[in-house]
């Protein structure tokens, strides 16, 4: 299974990636992030950076959902991401193959928002 040295090689081997410095990591194609740590908000606590979820960008609504519904025991979302196109990815449950499928999804998605694919 996959885990937070999985995304940083995976991610960094892809065209045009930078790492922003972070607690956790943090991928960015152009100046937009595509992949970074799950920063976990629990009321009344500080927030929690967890390397062992990774928030990805999935594009649009349509396609969260179908992710969400698809694959509940890989894919989640929380308060703080329901309203954007991404999903929490648990990375203990996903193999490298398809990590490295999602994360280049995420790049390529993220560079044809900006028309730039």
């Amino acid at each position: 299974m996959a885990d937070e040295q999985d995304v940083r090689r995976i991610a960094l081997a892809l065209d045009g990636v930078v790492e922003n410095p972070s607690e956790g990591f943090d991928f960015r194609v152009r100046g937009k992030g595509f992949v970074w740590s799950w920063p976990e908000r629990v009321p009344g606590r500080r927030r929690v950076i967890r390397t062992d979820v990774a928030v990805l960008y999935v594009g649009d609504e349509a396609e969260k959902q179908a992710l969400l519904r698809g694959e509940p025991d890989l894919f989640f979302t929380d308060p703080g991401h329901e309203p954007w196109p991404l999903v929490l990815v648990r990375l203990d449950q996903v193999d490298e193959a398809r990590l490295a499928e999602l994360v280049g999804d995420a790049r390529r998605m993220r560079l044809d928002d900006a028309g730039q694919g």
